[in-house]
């Protein structure tokens, strides 16, 4: 029984390959929908991915052109290629704004560039590009059922941009490039007042501001050392229980005794 059940497994598998070999090269475009349509139902994206290449141009115009331009997008998201996913999406919108399944291409769309977004280290134009595409959505269908996820990635992404704006400002202090850190430091605060990294950003934004003066030359000493304690002041009012309190206030007082020499010097 059991040599009979592998037999009859080979069968049927043997003979599924060669229906689908001789989809592949049939012209008979009907059978070649019907089999991809079965594939996609099973779960055989890649395999009903090639039928409906094959397909889309054949189908140009006709009426099941709309179902087939969906599935074949849909394909390419089910198998991650997120490129085409969210192109194809894009392109089955265009053509039937009034399908049924309008909402949800752009919702994959959208899904397509958000999967695409690299780790916060990496250049961030896929993740402005997605966040564009999730808000168009969320203009389109502020209603609908899709919002929940939409807004989370939102969020996700967002916070990733934040990461790579800190992470830049931080690597400029890290390279005692302190000008560029505080420029950097100063965007970041302004282009994204509620995050969770305030804190941080204006110690470090201090501390390269310290930096800054305490190594300055002689005749931008005076006008450093007053801008550092200014970043102080800002610090300290916001953040007085701040884990980098003891260190900013450490910080302040060699600033305060360095600017002490100009008062004399008046």
């Amino acid at each position: 029984m059991k040599n009979l059940f592998y037999i009859l497994v080979t069968f049927l598998v043997f003979t599924s390959c060669n229906e689908y070999q001789k989809a592949l090269k049939s012209e008979d475009i009907a059978e070649k929908f019907k089999m991809g349509e079965q594939l996609y139902n099973d779960g055989k994206f890649n395999k009903a991915s090639r039928l409906f290449t094959q397909l889309v141009p054949l189908y140009r115009g006709k009426p099941q052109a709309e179902k087939l331009m969906y599935l074949d997008a849909d394909c390419q998201y089910q198998m991650e290629q997120f490129y085409l996913a969210g192109y194809k999406f894009e392109r089955f919108a265009s053509a039937y704004p009034k399908s049924e399944k309008i909402e949800e291409a752009y919702y994959k769309s959208a899904l397509s560039y958000a999967d695409l977004s690299p780790v916060f280290s990496k250049e961030q134009h896929e993740t402005n590009h997605a966040l564009e595409k999730l808000q168009l959505f969320a203009n389109l269908y502020p209603n609908s059922e899709f919002m929940p996820k939409v807004n989370q990635l939102v969020k996700e992404l967002e916070y990733k941009l934040e990461l790579k704006a800190f992470s830049t400002a931080k690597q400029y202090n890290h390279i005692t490039d302190y000008k560029a850190s505080i420029s950097a430091f100063d965007n970041f605060i302004a282009d994204f007042p509620g995050t969770s990294l305030r804190e941080k950003a204006m110690f470090y934004r201090f501390d390269s501001a310290y930096q800054l003066a305490t190594k300055s030359v002689e005749y931008k000493k005076e006008k450093r050392l007053n801008t550092a304690i200014t970043y102080y002041n800002n610090f300290k009012r916001s953040y007085s229980e701040s884990e980098y309190i003891k260190d900013a206030d450490k910080m302040i007082e060699v600033l305060k005794e360095q600017l002490e020499q100009y008062s004399t010097k008046s």
